[in-house]
């Protein structure tokens, strides 16, 4: 049977309308920005994933911002969230560039593709379980295109619930007792590893829950684990 393609699944993730609370916040959104954004395009669609197709390593996030990735169309962009964790992924060789502005900025990951749990912005940055249920079939299918052996990073509790639900959903043997978030969490599943950091967002950086030096160690860490076996 013919590998489905990265593109086909983007095509599928920008076309959904499965939720329909995701769908109007994400239009209003759009129609009224705050003073700073006015009169910017928006995207206002779900987010595709982002980065290299041959990619061993799947940053997962929760979701993209109402005025940063729904604003830009590109995920963990526009927001000092992505700006964070862009400067990490630069720092450790999974980026050719430390910011990641606008689609056609001339960025690009090697080895790293990112993509959310959920792939509209939410009110109040949080997805209901079902809309997450909706989603997750985007992930699974990514995961799916992806070579072995594969190293997901959850960035946040509810995107590592998410990567075990699909991870499940592909038939991967979940752990028991079942695994447990934690930043540097670090568990095998099946042919897939699982680690874990806290998210990037502004509550944990600007707190120091979360440092460069923290996340860097983490996307260490998942550059080890996804180099293949040799032959």
């Amino acid at each position: 049977m013919r590998k489905e393609s990265l593109a086909a699944i983007e095509r599928d993730v920008v076309a959904c309308r499965r939720c329909p609370r995701l769908v109007r916040w994400r239009e209003e959104s759009a129609r009224q920005p705050p003073r700073r954004f006015a009169g910017q395009s928006y995207w206002a669609k779900p987010l595709p994933a982002f980065g290299d197709p041959a990619a061993r390593i799947l940053l997962v996030g929760l979701a993209p911002a109402a005025h940063g990735g729904n604003r830009t169309g590109r995920i963990f962009t526009g927001d000092e969230s992505g700006n964070f964790l862009f400067e990490a992924l630069y720092a450790v060789g999974l980026a050719n560039q430390p910011q990641s502005l606008h689609r056609g900025d001339g960025l690009r990951l090697s080895g790293a593709l990112i993509t959310a749990a959920c792939r509209c912005a939410p009110p109040a940055n949080r997805p209901l379980p079902e809309e997450m249920d909706n989603c997750r079939e985007y992930m699974r299918r990514e995961l799916s295109v992806l070579p072995s052996p594969r190293v997901l990073v959850a960035l946040g509790a509810l995107a590592f619930s998410a990567c075990l639900a699909a991870l499940a959903e592909e038939g991967e043997p979940i752990p028991k007792p079942r695994p447990r978030f934690g930043h540097g969490a670090d568990y095998r599943i099946g042919k897939s590893r699982l680690l874990a950091s806290y998210h990037p967002s502004q509550q944990n950086t600007f707190t120091g829950k979360l440092t460069q030096p923290m996340l860097r160690a983490v996307l260490r860490k998942a550059i080890r684990s996804a180099i293949p076996p040799s032959s």
